[in-house]
């Protein structure tokens, strides 16, 4: 299994600070939960049924005709590997571990490549994998671009998937309305922006046969419904959702000043996280996390991910830990 973050349990045992303690901060998720709605019993004791609005629900929210919920979109990430004849991957990278990991268990081969090497690089790919924005750099890629991409691929049978998790935020620089072009797939994630990772539900949006063939892969009921309940509400609570982007979008801005102002001055991110790169990552995230301050270490470069705190109790904890850390001596 690959290294995630919110692994919170794990710190607990490790740094033996109680739960209810600690200030995670190691997951890209809005710590603002969307409200859960009554969930009616026939919900948990029918099985899920696909004609009960959700599909409908997420379809309007993402500007689309058809979508195939899955159980987050790490399902879709590890099944759709499978739709294919073993072939050269291409990875953008550094970015969600999985994808690449999904590729090669599957039998591709896999090509990790960095932006100045993809137009070089696109004649010999069967498929190219994009995170945008990136996870952990928060790096962006323009629509136009990534829709040039797809022109070149599809020339040859090609797929460009788009993992557009951390999107949602940002919507306008989706090209999920582009999802029916033939061999363009993109992955959308519902627990991030919602603060309910916990529920498991993603969305695939692509051209009506490919969902019909990772449908069927998938098999049937693959979201409970309970989870089709709160999801179909979440996704047509309009005012919610800008109220959830106008705060991410200020709390990322006020954790990067932080860190400016700490010393540390972000080298990417988007509203949901900020990322810094230091040869101090793995100090600073052991200091914190001795302080019941979780955070997100990455080694290649070595490099931290901030989650965004919740609350200015939150931003000023963080502060502190700064400023103990400024005077350890070096």
């Amino acid at each position: 299994m690959l290294e995630h973050g919110g692994r919170l349990q794990r710190a607990v045992q490790q740094y033996g600070i109680a739960r209810e303690q600690w200030l995670d901060l190691s997951s890209g998720i809005a710590p603002w939960s969307f409200a859960i709605p009554d969930i009616p019993l026939c919900a948990w004791a029918r099985l899920p049924e696909a004609d009960d609005g959700l599909e409908q629900a997420a379809a309007a929210y993402y500007r689309v005709k058809q979508v195939l919920p899955v159980a987050g979109s790490q399902a879709a990430i590890q099944a759709l590997p499978h739709l294919r004849a073993r072939g050269t991957v291409g990875v953008l990278s550094p970015c969600y571990a999985e994808h690449a990991e999904g590729w090669r268990r599957a039998g591709h081969q896999v090509i990790e490549l960095h932006g100045e090497s993809v137009d070089d690089q696109l004649d010999r790919l069967d498929v190219l994998v994009v995170v945008n924005p990136n996870n952990p750099t928060g790096c962006r890629i323009d629509a136009e671009r990534l829709l040039a991409w797809h022109a070149r691929l599809a020339q040859h049978g090609g797929w460009l998937l788009v993992d557009e998790a951390f999107i949602d935020n940002t919507p306008a620089h989706s090209i999920g309305a582009q999802a029916e072009r033939p061999g363009l797939i993109v992955l959308r994630s519902f627990g991030k922006f919602f603060g309910l990772a916990g529920v498991r539900l993603g969305f695939v949006l692509a051209e009506t046969t490919l969902l019909q063939r990772l449908a069927e892969l998938l098999g049937p009921w693959t979201v409970s419904g309970p989870t089709r309940t709160l999801g179909q509400a979440c996704l047509l609570d309009r005012a919610a959702h800008q109220q959830q982007i106008a705060r991410c979008a200020a709390a990322s801005q006020q954790l990067s000043a932080l860190l400016s102002n700490a010393g540390f001055p972000p080298r990417g991110g988007c509203d949901l996280f900020q990322y810094l790169v230091t040869d101090e990552a793995e100090q600073l995230h052991e200091f914190m996390a001795k302080r019941g301050i979780l955070l997100r270490l990455f080694s290649q470069p070595a490099s931290l991910r901030f989650g965004l705190p919740a609350t200015e109790a939150d931003f000023q904890r963080l502060a502190h830990a700064f400023n103990d850390y400024r005077k350890e001596p070096s």
